[in-house]
């Protein structure tokens, strides 16, 4: 496991909020976890823009409540991060609104989709189709957007760029087995992670990069799986992102490429 101090310390460091007039964009804005994280950089008045991406509109009602609400610092836009003529479009999307970025959060994910695409028991449930949309959600977005969201993060002032992982995507963590390509997919997340933090440093030193561990909340994505999950740790989707923002205000250039649970514990790879 990862031990050292600085890591060890990231609940017990001083916040540091982004600066005034600062940009986010989060990713997946229309899930719990996503509109939670919306709200909560809308509520830090130091983010004067923010932008949410959706991939279907039918479902983004939330958002679409919340620009009403907002319409001068909250801009709602279309982008499938499956994509990558998608995410071609997202540097004209941050160049529309002013150009630098501070916070980037991507909260796409996939876990089951119906009764054809689940997570596999057992090897003879492994099929190519289901192994390479794992990895299209959970893993190449973040790796093709740490590249786009490079030039955007290159000034001066301390940000963050942060996705969504899960501790069943840690390789040292697994104990029981199981969900095959789901483990495989958030392992590979991590890894983009790890590997774009050490690039980041050289070309902009003062981005920090994480991978974040929810916990298990109360989402679409973990509903089928809370029969055994004690209430007290099942989070509400508002709670997981108090949780997770009070770290991403802690994190500091030490933490770059690292892998932290709700509670600011490192996970191991």
């Amino acid at each position: 496991m990862q031990t050292n101090g600085a890591n060890l310390s990231v609940l017990r460091e001083k916040k540091q909020f982004f600066s005034a007039n600062s940009k986010a964009i989060i990713f997946g804005a229309s899930g719990g976890i996503g509109l939670s994280f919306l709200k909560a950089c809308l509520v830090d008045r130091n983010f004067s823009s923010v932008i949410a991406t959706y991939r279907d509109r039918s479902r983004a009602a939330g958002i679409f409540q919340l620009a009403n609400q907002c319409p001068n610092r909250l801009q709602a836009v279309q982008v499938d991060v499956t994509q990558e003529e998608d995410i071609n479009q997202v540097p004209d999307i941050l160049k529309s609104g002013g150009g630098s970025l501070h916070l980037a959060i991507n909260c796409v994910g996939v876990l089951h989709e119906g009764n054809d695409f689940q997570p596999e028991k057992r090897l003879e449930q492994l099929s190519t189709e289901n192994l390479l949309h794992y990895f299209q959600v959970n893993s190449l977005p973040t790796a093709l957007l740490a590249d786009r969201l490079l030039p955007f993060f290159r000034h001066g002032d301390r940000s963050v760029f942060a996705t969504i992982s899960a501790k069943v995507g840690s390789i040292g963590d697994n104990r029981i087995g199981g969900w095959y390509g789901y483990r495989a997919s958030k392992a590979a997340l991590n890894m983009f992670i790890k590997t774009a933090a050490i690039e980041y440093k050289r070309r902009s030193p003062n981005t920090i990069l994480a991978a974040l561990h929810p916990g298990t909340t109360d989402t679409q994505l973990s509903k089928p799986f809370q029969g055994n999950v004690p209430p007290e740790k099942l989070f509400s989707s508002d709670r997981t992102v108090d949780q997770l923002m009070d770290i991403i205000y802690r994190l500091n250039s030490t933490h770059s490429g690292e892998f932290f649970s709700w509670d600011g514990m490192p996970l191991p790879w």
